[in-house]
Formats: structure tokens, C-alpha cells, sequence
């Protein structure tokens, strides 16, 4: 092999954990389910303590790390870094005492389809290394858009592990696309203002400012991710919104905190892999000594977060707060196009900055919601029933047919994309109107419990209640952006399935306007108002039909209820 120019293959790989696998005790690599290209996905764990059950490490009080690479093969640095520190961690004795309160497990290549589909033309924006894998897997998802939606048996296959492991931190590798700057390694962790308030306060006092130090002290200069405010990181930078979506973004949603690791796509292969393993090794001497902080503040926020109202859906930067950062970056110019002709941007090495930039790392509480004390959802919807329960959602059954008062959400607008979207014509700035109505549930559709009942009990004693309820709420209220209706999965409920010839309900439409004055009223109020309406009789028509007791109920009503007051429902055991 070429040392520093190229990245091992996938089998290469798996027979080099084996290897570590037969040499140390401490090290395990286990088989976790399938992925869309056939081959099992597979996990590397590395304990001290040679335990490797999820249960038990947890009641040793150890912390679980979860690093996952290569969910964009194209992207390997990760994948050879992480081989190069199980190793290390087993041989060297100053980094194998990383390991006494902290187990790793590590995902040696997420998107092993992609890994297996290896070219050397399809990252054309980086510097080596000289073949490498491809962005899409065996379907052509990004598998980084996948964690909501499930569309792959990959992500299932994730979700498995992460829900079996429960970590507490995980860090994603990655590399870059965008702007040049004079960096090699750059990062961005769970967007903090998403957090519950434990989280984030143990992200920006504790994790992230030992993390930059040991950093600096290693002399690894960093910054956050570059993600440009406008066309250059000198106009600042933002932070970046990882919703659920996304591999980190999924993870914040049960309390854990997501690091994603961006090296530089034009710094030498070699150096980005030497920085990646030493943010992993940063990462873990910070991670040794505050665990226990970690610990402390998922379980206040499991404690704390039992209960809520006002809870945000939707996030908005905000632009009028930022913080100011050093920055280490070059000139972008501007010069003629030899392809074109017109001016085209780049950046000169020559010229290279050190001044402070903005970054605008805050967001605001956009639209918001109420937890309700259950959601209930009709068996009808299996696909959504399945990815509840792969994500560790406690759900129970009616034992009866019976009539509920829920709050109901009729879909008032929204809007979609174009061009598909990893496989869906994803939905976006959807918005809701919402009515209180007794509607029929028939036995075995599913109640998902949020909110405690009225009794004396003790929340600690049920610590997964809270992370459950914010992957219910991200999922299941259509507002909030990755929302299983975003995703297309309630698409059945937006088309209208009866319609009229208009001659015949002509003269239903005038008796009702004869025997009702309201209606009347109300379409000459729409008229006066509508222009639109007032030239187009079919319209007219039209709108005294959508208001009458013939047009269908169902038209755009979301199946899924909440009922906000607690009743005590008929549940099987």
C-alpha cells in the first residue's frame, strides 16, 4: 500500500478488527444486522474490563462512546483513524487508561455499500486519497438523511445499536465541502440551544472548552465547521442545525451529544487522518475525567424533562446574536473564468487572514407545541407503528373499540419540494389548524404514553420517558421538520377521494343555500373578499360543497390524535 495516499477497502478493514479481535481480550467485533448491500453492519467494542454487555457497563457507571465512520465512504478518514486508535489503545499503556471509564464502540464502516462501490473520480473537490468509496449506498441514499425516514436497512440496522448501547456522546467522521481555509480539522456538536439546558450547559462549560484545549495544547489549530454566512467564511460562519435527519441530530433526540468531525477535502489524505485520530483521542481524555458531568446531566435532563410545555418544533438562526472567533482563512478573489469567461471565485493560498470573524451560532424557538398525555395512532399506519417501536417507544394496544376526545390537526398548508428528495417529495413550512372532536379508535390501534399520569411516582425510576417523548414529538407533530409527515408518510390523508357531478349537486348546493342563511352569508363573505371566487361559478360551487356535510371529513385530517387531559384508557396487557 502506498503510505498516506491510500484508505483501506472494506474488507481489509473488517479482517483487521478481526485480527485485533483474536489478539485482545478487550476487544470484540460483533455482527448487528443487514444493510441494503447484503453484508451484516458491524460493530468494534473495546472494554477494559473485557465486559461487553450494554447492561452491565451502564451499571458499572461507564460511559459509552459511539463513533461511526464512513457513512460517506468518499470520506474515510475516520475509518483509518480508527484503526490505527483500537490499535494504539491496546499497545500504548498512556492511552490504553483512556479506556477505565469510558467503552467504545465503534462502526467500522456505516455504508459498507458504498464503500464497496470504490472509485478514484467521484470526490473531484479532494486531495486524495487515491480510490475511496461512493456518497450514496446501495440505493442511492444519502444514509446521512436517513434517520428519521429508515428507508434503508442500514439505518435500522443503527438504530439497533444505538438503541441496544444507549450512548452518551457519539462522534461522526467526516470530510469537508465548501470554502478553503488554513485548517485541517474542523467540527461542530449537537446545535446547543436544541438541548435541554443540563446538556447544554455540560456541551459549552465542560466538552467543548477542554476539547479546544487539549486540542491547542496538542498544537492542532480548529474551528468550528465552516458553514458561510454568505459566499465567504469571512463574512462569518454559522452554525450548523443538525435536525434529526441527521446522524447527530437523531442522536440529541435521546439525550446524547453528537460531535461531527469535518477534516479539510484539500489538506493531504495523510494529515487528515493524523488530526482525525487526535480529535479521538482528545475527545477521550476529556471524555475520561468528566463522565460523571455527562452522566449527571442526561440524568437531570431525563428528570427535568419529564413534564413540558411550549415545547419548539422549528428553529430560526438568529442573525442580531453571534460571538466572535479568530479565524484562519485565505482571500477569496475573484478573476476571469477560463470556462466561461465571467468571474468566478477562488481562494488565494498566497494570501492568506488571521483576523476575528462572526459566528453565529444561536437559534430561536420558531413554532412551538404541547405534549399531550397521549398520542394514539391507528393501526392503519404499520410503517410508523415499526419505527416507533425500533426506537424504543413504549406503546400499548386498545382493548376496545371506543369514541376519544383528541385534538385533531387538520394540514392547512404546506409546501414540497420539486425534485425528489432522497427518495420523497419532502414536505416543508407546514402548518396545521387544529379542532376538539370525539373520534373513533377501534381495538389494537396504539397509544403512545408521553406524559406521566396524576400519580405519585418516581421519574427517575423511568428515565427513558423523556428522551422518548422528544423523538415522539419530533415525529409525530407535522410542523416539526423531519416529522413523519414531512417525510411523506401520511401523503394518503392529502388527496380527496369523493368528488360530485356538478349537475347534480347544483340543485343540492341551492336548497342548502336556501335552508341555511350562515352558509350563504358565509359564501358572499368569501365573494366580497375573493375576487377570484366572485368570476368563477365552478369555484363558487365548489367552495359550498367543501363546506357542507358532503365533503369528506378525512380530506387532509392527520390520523394521529392527542389527547391533552389525562383519561384512564382501556389498554391491553
Amino acid at each position: 500500500m502506498n503510505k498516506g495516499k491510500q484508505t483501506t477497502t472494506y474488507d481489509e478493514c473488517i479482517s483487521y478488527y478481526k485480527v485485533l479481535d483474536s489478539m485482545y481480550d478487550e476487544v470484540k467485533m460483533f455482527e448487528c444486522g443487514p444493510t441494503d448491500i447484503g453484508r451484516p453492519l458491524n460493530i468494534v467494542v473495546v472494554s477494559s474490563d473485557k465486559d461487553f454487555d450494554p447492561n452491565r457497563i451502564h451499571r458499572k457507571n461507564k460511559e459509552i462512546i459511539l463513533i461511526n465512520n464512513g457513512i460517506h465512504p468518499g470520506e474515510p478518514d475516520g475509518i483509518d483513524a480508527s484503526m490505527e486508535l483500537v490499535r494504539d489503545l491496546m499497545q500504548k499503556p498512556d492511552l490504553h487508561k483512556l479506556l477505565d471509564n469510558i467503552v467504545l464502540v465503534i462502526i467500522p464502516i456505516y455504508n459498507i455499500d458504498g464503500a464497496l462501490n470504490r472509485n478514484s473520480t467521484s470526490r473531484v473537490n479532494q486531495k486524495g486519497p487515491e480510490s475511496f468509496g461512493f456518497r450514496g449506498n446501495a440505493e442511492n441514499l444519502d444514509l446521512n438523511r436517513d434517520f428519521i425516514k429508515c428507508d434503508s436497512r442500514n439505518a435500522r440496522s443503527f438504530e439497533e445499536i444505538f438503541q441496544k448501547w444507549k450512548p452518551g456522546l457519539l462522534i461522526d467522521n467526516h470530510v469537508s465541502d465548501g470554502a478553503d481555509y488554513q485548517y485541517t480539522l474542523t467540527y461542530f456538536a449537537t446545535q446547543h440551544n436544541i438541548l435541554q439546558s443540563d446538556m447544554k450547559n455540560v456541551l459549552d462549560q465542560t466538552i467543548l472548552p477542554g476539547l479546544n484545549k487539549n486540542l491547542k495544547d496538542k498544537g492542532i489549530i480548529n474551528c468550528p465547521y465552516v458553514n458561510e454566512y454568505k459566499s465567504t467564511p469571512d463574512s462569518g460562519i454559522v452554525g450548523f442545525y443538525d435536525s434529526p435527519r441527521y446522524c447527530t441530530g437523531y442522536a440529541s433526540l435521546f439525550n446524547c451529544i453528537g460531535f461531527t468531525v469535518e477534516t479539510h477535502m484539500l489538506k493531504p489524505f495523510d494529515d487528515r487522518v493524523r488530526v482525525t485520530y487526535q480529535f479521538m483521542v482528545s475527545f477521550l481524555e476529556v471524555m475520561n475525567t468528566s463522565f460523571q458531568k455527562v452522566k449527571n446531566a442526561r440524568e437531570n435532563a431525563y428528570y427535568k424533562g419529564a413534564d413540558g410545555k411550549d415545547i419548539p418544533l422549528t428553529w430560526k438562526l438568529d442573525t442580531t446574536r453571534f460571538d466572535t472567533i479568530d479565524f484562519k482563512g485565505y482571500e477569496g478573489k475573484y478573476k476571469p473564468s477560463e470556462v466561461s469567461g465571467f468571474n468566478r471565485l477562488y481562494y488565494d493560498e498566497k494570501s492568506p487572514f488571521d483576523k476575528e470573524i462572526k459566528y453565529y451560532n444561536y437559534y430561536k424557538k420558531d413554532k412551538k407545541t404541547e405534549a399531550p398525555y397521549y398520542y394514539i395512532i391507528p393501526q392503519a399506519w404499520a410503517k410508523v407503528i415499526d419505527l416507533l417501536k425500533l426506537n424504543g417507544i413504549k406503546l400499548k394496544r386498545l382493548s376496545q373499540d371506543m369514541n376519544i376526545p383528541v385534538t385533531s390537526y387538520y394540514i392547512k398548508d404546506f409546501e414540497t419540494v420539486k425534485k425528489p428528495y432522497e427518495g420523497h417529495y419532502l414536505h416543508y413550512n407546514t402548518s396545521i389548524s387544529e379542532t376538539v372532536q370525539k373520534v373513533h379508535y377501534n381495538k389494537g390501534d396504539y397509544v403512545v404514553a408521553i406524559m406521566k399520569p396524576p400519580v405519585n411516582q418516581d421519574m427517575r425510576g423511568n428515565s427513558q420517558l423523556f428522551p422518548l417523548k422528544m423523538y415522539a414529538l419530533e415525529t409525530l407533530e407535522p410542523e416539526a421538520p423531519d416529522s413523519y409527515f414531512n417525510w411523506n408518510f401520511f401523503d394518503g390523508i392529502l388527496m380527496q377521494k369523493e368528488w360530485y357531478s356538478d349537475y347534480v349537486f347544483e340543485d343540492i348546493a341551492a336548497d342548502l343555500l336556501k335552508k341555511d342563511k350562515s352558509l350563504r352569508d358565509s359564501l358572499n363573505a368569501a365573494i366580497i373578499k375573493d375576487s377570484k371566487l366572485a368570476n368563477d361559478g365552478h369555484a363558487q360551487l365548489d367552495w359550498v360543497y367543501h363546506h357542507s356535510i358532503y365533503y369528506e371529513k378525512s380530506h387532509n385530517l392527520y390520523p394521529v390524535g392527542k389527547v391533552m387531559e389525562y383519561i384512564a384508557l382501556p389498554l391491553e396487557d
